[in-house]
C-alpha cells in the first residue's frame, strides 16, 4: 500500500481522459504540510513507535505526545478503559521532560520528509514557557499548547475551561514561542466558540480541536472505577459528532486555521472536519487498532479528490457553511 500512496500528495491523474493536477498542500500559520494529515498527540508516541508501521514521510506532520519541563511520572494505574465507539484514558501526560525529548525524539524526526509539532503541557504558566523558550532553538515547525492540563495554581481547573486563562496563557506562550502556536481547546467547555475567540485574541497563530471529553466508566464486578484516577478522557468514534459541530461553530467564530480532531478513523471522517471549516486534520484512537489509520486518511481524501474532481484541497475548507 505504501508505494500506491508514494508520491500521492501532488501529482498529476487521469481523469475522463483529461490529465490534471490534484494538490493537497495547506498551510498553517506560514508553515507548509504537504497534506492536511497528522497523528494526534499522544496516540503515536514521538513518532519512532509507530514508524515500521507507517512511512513517516508520507504524513503533513508529526505530532509528538506531550512534552513537559520536567519529567512526569503520569496517573496510577489501571488508566486506560475500553468503552462502546471509543476509550477512556487517564494517562496524566506522562513524559521523559523537554531535555531527553529534545534529544532523543528530535533528531529521529528530523530524518523525515515531514513538519514536527511538538505537544507542550504543563502546570503553571512558567512550566510552559520554560519548554517553549527550551524549543526556540531547536528545528521544530509548529508548538501544539496542551491547555487542558490542570492550573495548579488557580485551584486544578483546567487553563482551557475559562477564557481569561485561555487568553493569558496564550499570550504568555506566545511572548516567548519562536515558532507558530496552536492552541488546543478542550471541549469541557459551556461554548467552544468563546475559547476560540479568547485564543484568538491572545495572539494564537492558530487552534485545534478537540481534545478528549470528561468521562467516566465503572466495573460493575468490582465495583470501582475502571481507571484508578476515576474519571478520563473520552476519546474515538463516539465522539466525532460532537467534535465536527465544534469545529465548525470554532471556524464560524474565528479567522484562525484549525486542526480539527475527535475519533477519525479514514478519509470520509476527516472531509466531514475539512467541509466544516478545518485546515488540517488529526487521527488519534484509530491509531491503536489500525496502525496505518494515518495513511489510509491520506489516500482516501485523495481518492475522494479524484472522485468529485477537486483540484486542490483549499476548495473543501469550510465549503459546507
Amino acid at each position: 500500500m505504501s508505494q500506491e500512496i508514494q508520491n500521492q500528495n501532488n501529482r498529476e491523474i487521469q481523469n475522463n481522459g483529461e490529465i490534471r493536477n490534484i494538490s493537497m498542500e495547506v498551510d498553517i500559520a506560514g508553515v507548509k504540510l504537504k497534506n492536511p494529515v497528522m497523528e494526534a498527540s499522544g496516540t503515536f508516541g514521538s513518532g519512532e513507535e509507530y514508524s515500521e508501521f507507517v512511512d513517516l514521510n508520507q504524513l503533513g506532520a508529526v505530532v509528538t505526545k506531550g512534552v513537559a519541563n520536567v519529567p512526569w511520572p503520569g496517573n496510577p494505574t489501571p488508566r486506560i478503559a475500553e468503552t462502546y465507539g471509543g476509550m477512556i484514558n487517564a494517562i496524566g501526560l506522562q513524559n521523559p521532560g523537554v531535555e531527553v525529548f529534545a534529544k532523543r525524539d528530535i533528531p529521529f524526526l528530523k530524518k523525515y520528509d515531514t513538519k514536527i509539532v511538538v505537544n507542550v503541557c504543563g502546570k503553571t504558566t512558567e512550566d510552559y514557557i520554560e519548554v517553549v523558550e527550551r524549543l526556540r532553538d531547536e528545528p521544530v515547525d509548529l508548538l501544539e499548547i496542551n491547555i487542558s492540563c490542570p492550573n495548579v495554581k488557580e485551584g486544578g481547573i483546567a487553563f482551557g475551561q475559562d477564557p481569561k486563562a485561555v487568553e493569558a496563557i496564550t499570550k504568555a506562550v506566545k511572548a516567548h514561542a519562536k515558532q507558530p502556536i496552536i492552541m488546543k481547546l478542550s471541549p469541557n467547555v459551556t461554548d467552544i466558540t468563546v475559547m476560540a475567540k479568547a485564543a484568538e485574541a491572545g495572539g494564537a497563530d492558530a487552534i485545534s480541536l478537540i481534545n478528549t471529553l470528561t468521562g467516566m466508566k465503572i466495573d460493575i464486578h468490582r465495583r470501582t472505577f475502571a481507571v484508578a484516577n476515576k474519571t478520563g478522557g473520552l476519546s474515538g468514534p463516539a465522539i466525532r459528532p460532537v467534535a465536527v459541530r465544534m469545529v465548525y461553530q470554532a471556524a464560524q467564530a474565528v479567522k484562525l486555521p484549525i486542526i480539527g480532531m475527535g475519533g477519525i478513523c479514514n478519509g470520509e471522517d476527516a472531509l466531514e472536519f475539512i467541509l466544516a471549516g478545518a485546515t488540517a486534520v488529526a487521527v488519534g484512537t484509530a491509531n491503536f487498532h489500525n496502525p496505518y489509520a494515518t495513511v489510509e486518511t491520506v489516500e482516501g481524501i485523495r481518492r475522494y479528490m479524484e472522485k468529485y474532481g477537486v483540484k486542490d484541497i483549499k476548495e473543501l475548507i469550510g465549503a459546507v457553511r
